[in-house]
């Protein structure tokens, strides 16, 4: 299931990064500003915002499988209706529809991993999901980059389609893992209840530490191959093929460090994976300073750290997430998070990156997630204190496999 839902996971992040690659394709044929285009991104995640706790609630009630099927069948089916988008608004609907979809995925997926693997292991298993985010944002700008230039910018969306369906059919066979079977951690009502949830401090700290790292990642993941082209001057193709090369391989490896780092670590300390989130942010500040604003032979080093230290923190962040509240509530826990990092992250940072630049300049529009990064890592760091104990904790311990 964990093979399954990882490629799920990688299509889906293909579709998502494919119109960042042609981006200047299709402005050309539609002739919008970068506000609006940013705006794309706007709508995409102010659909997945609405959608993801109205999903999460059956999701917490009701089995999980099907809903996970049907929302990927929806976003696979909205992405070959780019085969008739000729016209901004169109597209503007399509970007909407698959936002729904992938609601109906990312609120459960998680929840489904941490049923399988109890916490000591989740650094290491949700870095191997989530490895899906990179490679396949990177494989995005490779066939973006590529198919578009080679025969129109709507032909790499079809890419992502097609195995969708295939690979939700494929999750109908597999049997759905039993809610809280390998949790360890007490349910107490901060843990366990959605009005106990407000008062989490484990849960919000990790959420808001995880928003202000989206924002940062979300605006750049979207202007850096056009901050290559229009003002490095580096050729589209190229630009879009370093950037997707830096991404999988940065993605890969940091992603799989950062997991095994923080599971290592947790076994010494229990706010291990706050540190090491928080330690990304502040250790990626200087290379994207360097890279955007430093001298041209530090532009292409600086992006890969700065890449590869974000990436460093997405199994331990996750980690935290999930063990920060108990599996009754889990799958709405996770779209309170999401509709979060959305929210106050990558919902309107393309747009606000991309008004700065048409008022200023692009490298102007990148202090935004330069600061953002600041922001998070300070969070990260406070939340270490409120960080749930995996020490033995006597009789309201819950045992691998046990009824909660």
């Amino acid at each position: 299931m964990l093979a399954l839902l990882t490629a799920i996971n990688f299509f889906n992040y293909i579709d998502r990064s494919v119109l960042f690659a042609v981006q200047p394709l299709v402005q050309a044929e539609f002739r919008r500003s970068d506000a609006e285009f940013g705006l794309l991104t706007t709508a995409f995640f102010i659909c997945y915002m609405i959608a993801a706790p109205v999903i999460a609630w059956f999701a917490d009630r009701y089995p999980r499988k099907l809903i996970v099927v049907t929302g990927i069948g929806l976003w696979s089916g909205a992405t070959l209706l780019t085969a008739v988008t000729h016209d901004f608004s169109t597209l503007f609907f399509r970007h909407a529809l698959v936002g729904i979809g992938e609601a109906s995925y990312a609120a459960i997926a998680p929840a489904l991993i941490a049923d399988l693997f109890p916490e000591q292991r989740r650094g290491r298993m949700l870095a191997i999901f989530y490895i899906a985010i990179p490679t396949g944002t990177a494989m995005g700008y490779l066939l973006g980059g590529y198919l578009g230039h080679m025969f129109g910018w709507r032909t790499p969306f079809y890419v992502a389609a097609v195995p969708g369906f295939l690979l939700a059919a494929g999750l109908m066979f597999l049997g759905e893992p039993r809610r809280g079977a390998n949790d360890h951690l007490r349910e107490t009502p901060e843990r366990a209840t959605l009005l106990g949830l407000t008062r989490n401090p484990a849960f919000w700290t990790a959420t808001l530490g995880m928003a202000m790292m989206t924002f940062a990642l979300g605006g750049a993941s979207v202007w850096i191959p056009t901050f290559l082209s229009r003002v490095r001057g580096v050729p589209l193709e190229r630009a879009n093929l370093f950037f997707g090369a830096s991404t999988a391989f940065n993605g890969i490896v940091g992603t799989l460090l950062g997991g095994w780092i923080g599971d290592r670590l947790l076994r010494r300390r229990d706010s291990a994976y706050y540190l090491v989130s928080g330690l990304s942010m502040v250790l990626a500040l200087p290379a994207i300073w360097v890279a955007i604003y430093g001298p041209r032979p530090a532009l292409f080093p600086g992006i890969v750290v700065a890449e590869f230290f974000l990436f460093l923190c997405t199994g331990p962040l996750n980690a935290a997430l999930v063990d920060s509240v108990a599996a009754p509530i889990r799958a709405s826990a996770i779209a309170v998070n999401l509709i979060t990092i959305h929210l106050l992250g990558d919902a309107f940072s393309p747009v606000l990156m991309g008004y700065v630049s048409d008022r200023s300049s692009l490298r102007t529009a990148f202090i935004a997630p330069i600061v953002a990064l600041v922001i998070s890592g300070a969070i990260l760091f406070y939340g270490m204190r409120f960080a749930p104990s995996l020490r033995p904790q006597g009789p309201d311990l819950n045992p691998i496999g046990a009824e909660t």
